[in-house]
């Protein structure tokens, strides 16, 4: 099975424009989160209807699972808290998305909101519950932020992850999990696109400017991973227990022909 995982994308339409266009090469495609931007000059409500369409392209195209970032609440849920509306409003069954999961093969995908209280902590609390009975082989997570005190969520001088994922991970032990939320993590000392935390395998791919985001290709078949980036591009064993990225010298030939590289 190969994944594409990209988030932090932040209404870069060239950036979306590359993932449709690798659509048809992948099994799976991730957004983890923060698809708008709050800052743009661009209006929350027209952002949310053109990454939409985007959304509903992709999904078309392949599996497709999506979590809300900080950037994406948009709205309040009915207990006051804030919420990405535009995603839960639009429950259907072309993707998976916040408070969602689904089996792909033997590996069970759940995909966890961005929150922001007490009320949606005790709604992922309760999916863990339930989709931990799901009959399943392997557990992946979509989520945005980070586990704190790890390489994948520090931002140079202070760490940017949630100490809640942290111990969600010490509890329920899935064998990987996609995330986003610290754009400069894999780019500074100390930090890295990948993390181990007990059997647990983390991945963020970091935000950068231009046509094609950041990214890392997940193939659970081959127990191996791949990140670009336009500074440098590097692969990991995940089959070796506190296995250490190292450079990637040509691509594997396991890699589908996904049209353009960065670097």
């Amino acid at each position: 099975m190969q994944i594409l995982l990209v988030a932090d994308l932040h209404y870069a339409l060239k950036q979306f424009d590359w993932v449709l266009s690798q659509a048809d090469a992948f099994d799976i495609i991730v957004i983890a989160g923060d698809l708008l931007d709050i800052s743009s000059f661009v209006p929350l409500d027209a952002q949310v209807a053109v990454v939409d369409a985007y959304l509903e392209k992709l999904a078309a195209r392949t599996e497709l699972f999506v979590c809300s970032g900080n950037h994406d609440v948009t709205g309040l849920s009915e207990t006051g808290e804030k919420t990405a509306t535009w995603l839960t409003d639009h429950h259907r069954a072309d993707f998976i998305t916040d408070g969602g999961s689904a089996m792909f093969g033997a590996m069970l995908i759940s995909v966890l909101p961005w929150w922001d209280g007490p009320a949606t902590r005790a709604m992922i609390d309760a999916q863990f519950e339930e989709d931990a009975q799901r009959p399943h082989e392997s557990w992946l997570w979509v989520y945005h932020a980070p586990p704190s005190d790890s390489p994948v969520s520090w931002g140079g001088n202070r760490f940017f992850g949630d100490p809640e994922h942290r111990s969600w991970i010490n509890k329920w032990q899935p064998n990987y999990v996609l995330s986003g939320h610290v754009h400069q993590a894999p780019f500074v000392p100390d930090g890295s696109w990948v993390s181990q935390i007990g059997n647990t395998r983390i991945f963020n791919m970091g935000q950068q400017p231009g046509e094609i985001p950041a990214h890392v290709i997940l193939n659970t078949k081959e127990h191996a991973a791949l990140w670009f980036s336009i500074y440098d591009n590097q692969q990991i064993d995940l089959a070796e227990p506190g296995s250490a990225p190292i450079p990637l010298a040509e691509l594997p030939n396991w890699v589908r022909d996904v049209g353009r590289r960065p670097g």
